[in-house]
């Protein structure tokens, strides 16, 4: 799956408002991002770096597992695969706001 693919996957799942009243970058390395600001409504979706409340670093293979439910997230921050930087709160809030 492409970065756009997963781009486009967020935009529909997120649809106008996915209710988190943050930003959220997911750092997938290799200077690829994700950026949801979920600050305003419509909520944007872009590939930009830019300043997050949190930022969840995240290699794509393992966000795309995530997504698709073959990875428990509490698993993968537990074993390292996934690191949170920024309001742990706001993290723990995605699940229930991605949940499409």
């Amino acid at each position: 799956m492409s970065l756009e693919q997963v781009t486009t996957g967020m935009r529909e799942t997120v649809g106008e408002d996915c209710g988190l009243g943050a930003s959220v970058k997911w750092d997938f390395g290799d200077g690829t991002f994700l950026m949801l600001d979920a600050t305003q409504v419509p909520n944007v979706i872009t590939n930009e770096d830019g300043e997050a409340d949190c930022t969840l670093k995240i290699s794509m293979d393992d966000f795309i597992a995530m997504s698709q439910g073959e990875l428990d997230g509490t698993s993968a921050f537990m074993s390292g695969k996934l690191k949170i930087e920024g309001d742990m709160g706001i993290a723990m809030k995605l699940q229930g706001a991605l949940r499409s």
